[in-house]
Parts: C-alpha cells; structure tokens; sequence
C-alpha cells in the first residue's frame, strides 16, 4: 500500500503527459484532417496528371501495339529539331508581346477613366468586360464574319472609308495580327477588373501628398501610381501569360494554324501532335516545356508581387 501511494503522484503526471500529448496530436492533425479532400482531389486531378505527362515525355508508344519504349529525353531532342515547333514558340512570342503589354495598358487606362461610382462609369464598365463573358469559340466564330475578305463588317466599313481591306485570316503576314486583335479586345476588360481592385487599395494620403508636392497627372501616374500597382501588374502578367499559353479556340475556329503555320501557337502544336500526328511523347515533352516556362515566369511574378507589397507597407 505504500508503494502504490508513493508512485501514484507518479503515475498521475505520466497520464496527464500522455492526455497533453494526446490532445496537442488531436489539435495539429485536425486541420490536415479537413484538409485532405481537398488534398487528395488535388493530387489526383492536378499532381498525378503532371507526373503522368512527364512520364510521357520520357516514353514512346510502339506502333501498332499498345507498348510503350523508354526514350529518354529523344523526345525533347527531336522536338527542338522540329521547324514546326520553332515556328510555334517564335509565333507565340509574337502573340505574347502583341496581346499581353497592350491588353493590360489598355485595361489600366479603362480602369483609371471608370475607378470612380456612378451611372455612367457602371454601364461603361459592363460594356467593356462583356468581351471576356463572350466564350472564345463563340468570340471567334463573330470574328470570322467579321474578317471575311471584302464582305465583312471590317471591310465594309475600311472601304467607306476609302481603304481596301487586307486578307485578314489568310495573308501569312496579317493573320497572326487578327488573332492578336481578337484577343486584346476580350482580355482587356476581365484585366480592368484587377486595377480596379487595385486602385481601391491605393492610399489616398499618398495621392494628395503628390498632388500638394505639385506632381501633374503623368508624374503621378509614372512615379505613384504604377509603382504602387506592382503587385496588382505582377499577378495581372501571370494571368495574361497563362491566357497566351492556354487560349487557342480561335486558332482552331478561324485558321488551324495556317497559312503556312502563321498562326500555329504552341498548344495548337500539342493538340496536332496528340491528335492528329498521334505522336503523345512529343507532345507531352512540348507540355512539360510550356509549363516549365510558365511556373519560372509565375515564381517571378510572385518575387515581384512580394516586393511589391514589402515596398508599399
């Protein structure tokens, strides 16, 4: 009876250990508990999938059976051997510095004439983000009634004006422009959305101390405004690029890549290869390559985002 009294003081601190532990291992499992549906849909529907595709990328189908080779990295080899592919990267870089640096001036120009409330401002804002509610396939499909040589809307209104319209769809040397038209006309006001937002987080102490300092519009705008807008441009560019990269309805709709690969962007050169030239490695290594340069150029937004916020508190 003595022992058990004097080790009961003892074995009392070793249970309350022992709930302690219990408790504070309930408490930090708890949120991965709520966390892992989500984790686990993650995984299967976004993790597994680029795993798969790099998979791929290293592998090549027999043909005629259902075999698959272990190739190594001949895959991104002969891709970069592929003129058709270089034209692609060259044409998406031309579609890139066409549409991403004028579709965001232009929506932060809409976005500084209509950050103001009103009637006007409401109405001018809900005319200028239709285009991004219009799907892309549909967007193309207007587009091409539009650019049909010499009858269309376009040119209808050039010759009025005494001016004879180009071959908008068909001239390899203009095509891959009227892609970049469509293209700057529905992402430019889903872009004005984000400087909205981001104009509304401006501080307006900063703006009237500018203003008392004698800075004029442009000076404001220059050495205020967009600086302190760097964060909102960092994400706006990771959006825009993502659009370049992913957006190619209107590619399909309008010219398939022609005339004479003038507007085959690389994801139009994926879809080819996967479906119709039933070449999956390649394609699966152009995939891996794409979204290798769009993750370094994200990780960079972000850095710039980062600072960005650093610099404004």
């Amino acid at each position: 009876m003595t022992s058990i009294a004097t080790h009961a003081p003892l074995l009392s601190a070793v249970r309350r250990k022992r709930r302690t532990l219990r408790a504070r291992l309930a408490r930090r499992a708890w949120p991965y508990l709520l966390l892992a549906p989500s984790l686990l849909l993650l995984a299967a529907f976004t993790y597994l999938p680029i795993v798969r595709v790099v998979w791929d990328s290293l592998h090549d189908k027999v043909h005629g059976t259902t075999a698959t080779l272990f190739v190594g990295l001949r895959n991104y080899s002969d891709l970069f051997a592929d003129k058709a592919f270089v034209q692609s990267v060259v044409n998406n870089l031309v579609y890139a510095v066409g549409t991403v640096p004028l579709s965001m001036a232009l929506a932060l120009l809409f976005a500084l004439a209509l950050q103001r409330s009103g009637r006007i401002n409401a109405v001018m804002r809900a005319l200028l983000l239709f285009p991004s509610m219009v799907p892309l396939v549909a967007a193309a499909s207007l587009f091409f009634f539009i650019f049909l040589p010499g009858v269309g809307l376009f040119d209808h209104y050039l010759g009025k004006l005494g001016i004879r319209g180009a071959n908008w769809l068909g001239d390899p040397d203009v095509a891959l422009w009227s892609l970049i038209g469509i293209t700057v006309w529905k992402n430019a006001g889903y872009y004005m959305l984000f400087y909205l937002a981001g104009l509304q987080t401006l501080s307006s102490d900063v703006l009237e101390a500018a203003t008392i300092d004698g800075a004029n519009g442009w000076q404001r705008l220059r050495h205020v405004i967009v600086p302190l807008l760097a964060p909102t441009t960092a994400f706006v560019l990771v959006i825009a690029l993502i659009n370049v990269l992913t957006q190619v309805d209107h590619v399909i709709v309008l010219t398939k890549g022609g005339p004479s690969n003038s507007t085959k962007l690389v994801l139009y050169y994926i879809f080819e290869q996967a479906h119709e030239n039933f070449a999956a490695g390649r394609a699966a290594a152009a995939s891996v390559v794409s979204v290798s340069f769009l993750l370094a150029v994200s990780l960079f937004s972000l850095k710039t985002m980062e600072r960005g916020a650093h610099a404004a508190s």
